[in-house]
């Protein structure tokens, strides 16, 4: 073998031993970004630091000796930056207790004798405000005529405007009570403030938080405190990994039972009151074991359209929908265009469920 084959061979060696090199130094590097994540999640600091990757480049490039140009080793080390940024939020997202890689199974929540997250479907339904005993008991008896097993109300309203009904209060809640022990229905309710949770959950079987409060902390962290079930509602503008990072705070301290709501997001369009993201549903499913539903009440704020949209809902893998019923929406106190009366809430559960996606 001659010399020049010699060199050739001896120098392709030792591009395989500085490569092996370069392997172990970006796997340390790796390992160091991870810890440092995980450092920055306990301390509430965001992932990328834009400053800190400046400074980062700048003594790269002071201490560049060549061969390579500025501009070479500043497009190599971002392209390692940003992949050492990749890896931070996966190992991220294998810690949090809500992640499906964390979980594989699919959990199941047990209210009174119903299964949410199992392999049926559920139908909750009720009027958007409660507003007494005997609006309440009508829905309540057509929900038990129908087979629906969870009464949703709203006792304490968060209201865009302040001079709009507040709701009934502990009151509200005494009545889904009564209701809910006559036709043995489970009962869900919307708190806003953590000092109502020790009350509320002597009345009600879920509590729901609200869309406007996802991102209420205090609210999250006292209802993780509890051990009733928590139906949490994404944000009107919050992404999905917000969402997750929401259902992590209730989790966290200890409350496991949570599903999740997918009630529409705020954009551009007019023509519903929000805009269904159904697409949120198997990646939610997808990304965490907790069960998925789907308000199409809020989410579209049409009735021509609520059956079509929960159908697509349950095509995409929702555990379930939410909807609203009044026995007279005229006159109803607050959401009154978009709820059902009575006979288009039957004729909207006869729809659905004879499409077969509603599984019993």
């Amino acid at each position: 073998m001659s010399t020049n084959e010699n060199s050739l061979e001896l120098l392709r060696e030792q591009l395989d031993a500085t490569n092996l090199q370069l392997l172990e130094l970006l796997s340390q590097r790796a390992e160091l970004a991870g810890r440092l994540g995980k450092l920055k999640e306990a301390q509430g600091v965001p992932d990328f630091d834009p400053v800190r990757e400046q400074q980062m480049l700048d003594k790269l490039i002071a201490a560049n000796r060549g061969p390579f140009d500025d501009a070479t080793i500043r497009q190599l080390f971002k392209n390692i930056f940003k992949a050492s940024l990749n890896y931070q939020k996966e190992e991220h997202k294998k810690h949090l207790i809500v992640s499906r890689k964390n979980q594989p199974d699919s959990t199941v929540i047990k209210v009174k004798d119903t299964l949410v997250g199992g392999k049926a479907s559920i139908m909750v339904a009720g009027p958007c405000s409660v507003e007494s005993y005997q609006q309440t008991r009508e829905v309540g008896a057509a929900l038990k005529e129908a087979g629906v097993p969870i009464l949703r109300g709203g006792a304490f309203k968060p209201r865009t405007s302040p001079y709009d009904f507040q709701g009934l209060g502990v009151e509200g809640l005494q009545i889904l009570k009564r209701v809910g022990d006559e036709f043995g229905l489970a009962t869900i309710s919307e708190i806003v403030d953590p000092r109502h949770l020790e009350e509320a959950v002597q009345y009600i079987d879920i509590i729901q938080i609200g869309a406007r409060n996802m991102h209420n902390f205090e609210l999250l962290k006292a209802a993780g405190e509890t051990r009733t079930p928590v139906l949490l509602k994404r944000g009107l503008s919050a992404t999905m990994e917000e969402f997750l990072h929401a259902a992590e705070y209730i989790v966290s301290r200890g409350n496991t039972q949570v599903m999740l709501i997918e009630r529409g997001i705020r954009t551009y369009e007019k023509w519903t009151r929000n805009t269904l993201d159904i697409s949120a549903v198997p990646i939610l499913k997808r990304e965490s074991h907790l069960p998925v539903l789907v308000d199409v009440t809020h989410s579209t704020g049409r009735k021509d359209i609520l059956a079509p949209c929960a159908k697509a809902a349950l095509a995409a893998g929702a555990d379930g929908i939410m909807v609203e019923v009044h026995p007279n929406p005229a006159v109803a106190l607050s959401d009154a265009q978009q709820q059902l009366n009575i006979p288009e809430f039957q004729k909207f559960f006869s729809d659905v469920k004879e499409s077969g996606l509603l599984k019993a």
